[in-house]
């Protein structure tokens, strides 16, 4: 039988049987906050501090002149300030040194463009932490859009008390600078796995833990209330409720003028939805109406469209096809009326994959990669949609373009344009989307003309924090067990000994089809590409863009679905193999580090693989592939890895179940070197598989073996910059003295 569950879907404690009938001797680890369990975290966190502090000299002097000088450039004051623009105003949210907590601020474009703008704090998240005597961890910011060109004046901020998913949701009015009592009439909603909309000024939809059957298995909502303001919200209307066995439910109102419209979702699980459309009714009343679509395709909408995007090809009535991976339009009113029209925007070929796309108000643009390089294009739905290619960017640079204000009276097509490359700081540009000069060859036909981007100008630049001189950027291509060519980049120096001993660190994810792409990181700089061994070599930095993730669209995902798991860690080896195979590094030398499902491929590397690796740093990591599932949100990920409750599943999910696969490596088997680092507040993937794994490991009598779990961060693991340095130094340091310096690492 398996463990308890509390009201979030955590395990309380009572671990499974082992495989060979025995009790489980490491299930009292599952008591997450039980006394003897948080004192066995506290010995491992001694442990490994004690470790790091003794260990030999770092960068600049040890591991806490590390920290210090990831925590500079964390809080570095000419990063750039990502903002959103509401109305007049752009809006930002800020950390620094003597705001560690942050703060939500907002200025004007004059005072923006400017070295040093002229900023006003809304809300001090240090200076409320210290009010309320709570941590308090700022999570998101949702605002009432005003009426016709009104001021925006109210705001619900999220705010987490430990940095994990549940969040206490208050009202905030923007003019006053202070939250709305609930004596007032302002909503304040308890912690929990909220998700909440602006229904009206006076209104809003709520998908929350409102007691005991109003959760789904995953822990997120399994219904919607429309709560009033001033009304209870126990007493609050039911508007929408999703099957149990489903992730969660949610609804969204879109406040577009002219265009509003009320949204639910019923998310299936993580690759599957239903999108409803509240309309109204032939008694008068309004009800949910379906898009009729595959469970698939994902839905949006966006002012007079529906927007769709396939992850498998979708078959229409006529016989057409709207190819896996592409992006539709149609028309909503016809559509909902029963006359398709879909019109196909994108189509991805065997090296594209679309990333993204927003629109500006007359214009669709779409971020593509071309064998993980970035492309941008616009397509002009009053020219029938044909896609133009801009030309935003440059060789192994992320690019993504974003609408800046579709709604502005004066500048309804200005695009944000941000350009971000491994040894080049993220530079932000604003430029115009405009109808291009027409071909004369294609004479009066309007579908002929095309879009450009014209007054692109640099808006902000960050400056550079580490020496990149004498380095480069290449892409390479490894070839995995079935013959797939598996591409990854490599960040080093240009002259490098092929001669296998260059320490190198391998990073990758491979799950949920999520790209890993080109950008700057100053912490990766300092950490690793610019250190040096004992012979005054410098690092290499390996990005690995292996199965599972969205690189070459859906279709490169659901090749490492379920039972075919296997092949995002074949990907991964194959390319650690390469590496050793062209000389970069060897054995000794290779370290790796992943985070969240990258920590399952860290823990799949440890156990699968551990003859490629020196050292492993395996961060949040899902490691118990049986119980996965009834620890925190794993149901929701059954669609990725599948159904350990399902015999013919285990089968084969237990193949790639690390804490399983300790059992299979043979006895006297060399394991890396392994640090394992989580949080006991992450209420996402939670501290239970890390702790177990970290135990069995001993058990095994794996040699340099650390575990770290700070008691606050989420799955983040860090709830500000200075606990984010120390993190991160934390897996530097640790892979730099087992794969840079090994004869230094059992000081």
């Amino acid at each position: 039988m398996g463990a308890a569950m509390d009201g979030t879907g955590t395990a309380l404690g009572g671990g499974d049987a082992r495989a060979d009938g025995a009790a489980d001797p490491f299930a009292w680890l599952e008591d997450i906050h039980g006394a003897d369990a948080l004192d066995w975290v506290r010995a491992r966190n001694t442990e490994t501090e004690a470790w790091l502090q003794d260990g030999p000299a770092g960068p600049a002097g040890g591991y806490e002149a590390l920290v210090d000088s990831l925590q500079e450039v964390l809080e570095a004051e000419d990063r750039i300030p990502g903002v959103v623009k509401r109305g007049p105003h752009y809006y930002n949210f800020w950390r620094d040194a003597e705001h560690p907590k942050g703060v939500w601020r907002r200025t004007e474009w004059a005072s923006y463009l400017t070295d040093e703008p002229e900023w006003e704090t809304l809300l001090d998240v240090d200076a409320l932490a210290a009010r309320e005597g709570v941590d308090w961890v700022y999570a998101g910011v949702q605002m009432l859009r005003p009426a016709l060109r009104e001021p925006y004046e109210r705001a619900l901020v999220k705010l987490s008390p430990d940095g994990g998913d549940a969040v206490r949701i208050r009202e905030f009015d923007v003019v006053r600078r202070a939250f709305v009592p609930a004596e007032d009439g302002g909503f304040d909603f308890e912690v929990a796995k909220s998700r909440v909309s602006w229904a009206g000024p006076d209104a809003v939809y709520l998908a929350s833990d409102f007691g005991p059957g109003s959760l789904t298995r995953s822990s997120y909502a399994r219904t919607v209330r429309q709560v009033r303001r001033g009304h209870d919200v126990a007493a609050a209307p039911e508007v929408f409720a999703v099957d149990p066995g489903h992730v969660l439910a949610a609804v969204v109102h879109d406040q577009t003028p002219g265009f509003e419209r009320t949204l639910a979702i019923d998310m299936v699980d993580f690759h599957h939805s239903r999108t409803h459309l509240l309309r109204p009714a032939a008694d008068g009343r309004e009800e949910w109406v379906r898009v009729d679509v595959p469970e698939d395709v994902r839905v949006d909408a966006h002012r007079e469209w529906l927007v769709f995007a396939p992850r498998t090809d979708w078959w229409l009535a006529d016989g057409t096809v709207v190819p896996a991976g592409s992006l539709a339009v149609a028309g909503l009113e016809a559509f909902l009326a029963g006359d398709p029209g879909v019109t196909v925007v994108f189509r991805p070929d065997a090296r594209t994959a679309l990333q993204g796309y927003s629109f500006t108000r007359d214009y669709l643009v779409l971020a593509v990669l071309e064998d993980v390089a970035s492309a941008v294009f616009a397509a002009d739905p009053a020219a029938g949609w044909s896609l133009t290619r801009l030309d935003t960017g440059a060789e192994f640079e992320a690019v993504s373009v974003a609408a800046v204000d579709d709604e502005d009276p004066e500048r309804p097509n200005d695009v944000w344009v941000t350009r971000s490359g491994f040894l080049t700081p993220t530079t932000l540009l604003r430029g115009v989307l405009d109808p291009a000069e027409p071909d004369p060859a294609a004479g009066d036909d309007e579908s002929a003309r095309g879009v450009e981007i014209v007054a692109l100008s640099p808006v902000k630049a960050a400056g550079s924090h580490f020496e990149t001189a004498g380095l480069r950027v290449e892409q390479h291509f490894a070839t995995s067990d079935d013959g797939t060519r598996v591409p990854y980049f490599q960040v080093g120096p240009a002259r490098l000994a092929a001669d296998g001993q260059n320490p190198v660190l391998m990073t990758g994810y491979g799950g949920f089809q999520t790209s890993l792409t080109p950008s700057y990181s100053a912490a990766v700089g300092r950490g690793w590409l610019t250190r040096r061994d004992g012979a005054g070599r410098t690092g290499v930095y390996v990005v690995a863009n292996i199965r599972g993730g969205g690189e070459y669209g859906p279709e490169w995902h659901r090749a490492a679905l379920k039972e075919k798991r296997h092949r995002a860690y074949e990907d991964f080896a194959a390319i650690a193999r390469d590496l050793i195979g062209r000389g970069v590094t060897s054995p000794q030398r290779l370290g790796a580090t992943g985070r969240s499902n990258g920590g399952l491929l860290m823990g799949n590397m440890v156990t699968g693989y551990p003859e490629l690796f020196a050292a492993v740093s395996c961060g949040v990591p899902l490691l118990d592939m049986r119980r996965y599932t009834r620890l925190s949100a794993g149901h929701s990920w059954i669609a990725e890895y599948g159904d350990p409750d399902v015999p013919e599943e285990w089968d084969f999910v237990r193949t790639f179940s690390p804490l399983h696969r300790v059992d299979d490596v043979p006895p006297g088997t060399r394991f890396p070197a392994t640090l394992i680092w989580t949080a006991t507040s992450d209420d996402r993937v939670g501290p239970v598989q890390a702790r177990k794994m970290y135990a069995k490991l001993a058990e095994r009598g794996a040699e340099h073996l650390r575990y770290h779990e700070d008691m606050e961060g989420g799955h983040a693991g860090a709830a500000d910059q200075r606990q984010a340095a120390r993190m991160l130094a934390m897996s530097y340091e640790f892979l730099w003295r087992h794969a840079a310096a090994p004869v230094l690492a059992t000081r």
